[in-house]
């Protein structure tokens, strides 16, 4: 039997920060470019109440993170960033369970809507957002304006 749980972590704690490391990894790998993703990201945009950062636990093992911030200038949305999953346990439900989990702990702290950036050699994350519910909106933040970048967003 299988047994998945979701627990917060500081972004810059480990599991969290290993997960990221893979993470980048695999942008750095999919993009060609060295560091994965330029995005600034402070670890302190991931404590509450501003945002938050979760750990996905599969069987005992950490498996894949993902976080949400607030948005620059307000608190109606929240920013997801760093939604990974590792290799081996993609397609058992995780990312959907993550994705779900990071929405419910918006919500709580108040935030209206959920918005990302992801890119186009991201087919994966594209469709999990889709089945999720996200839609297509205007490009933001630090990609805005670069070829193959897909933002997406959804109300809570």
């Amino acid at each position: 039997m299988t047994e998945l749980s979701i627990r917060p972590v500081r972004y810059d704690a480990e599991p969290a920060r290993t997960l990221v490391l893979a993470a980048l990894a695999d942008l750095a790998v999919r993009y060609d470019h060295p560091g994965g993703d330029d995005t600034p990201v402070d670890p302190a945009e991931f404590d509450p109440p501003g945002g938050a950062f979760l750990v996905a636990w599969l069987d005992g093992r950490p498996v894949g993170c993902g976080g949400w911030r607030s948005r620059h200038g307000g608190d109606e949305a929240a920013e997801v960033k760093r939604m990974y999953v590792a290799p081996e346990a993609r397609g058992r439900g995780v990312a959907l369970a993550l994705l779900r989990a990071l929405e419910d702990s918006a919500r709580q702290a108040g935030r209206k809507r959920m918005v990302l950036e992801t890119g186009y050699r991201q087919p994966e994350a594209i469709a999990l957002y889709g089945r999720a519910g996200y839609a297509r909106i205007g490009d933001f933040g630090y990609y805005k304006g670069t070829e193959g970048v897909r933002s997406f967003g959804r109300d809570l």
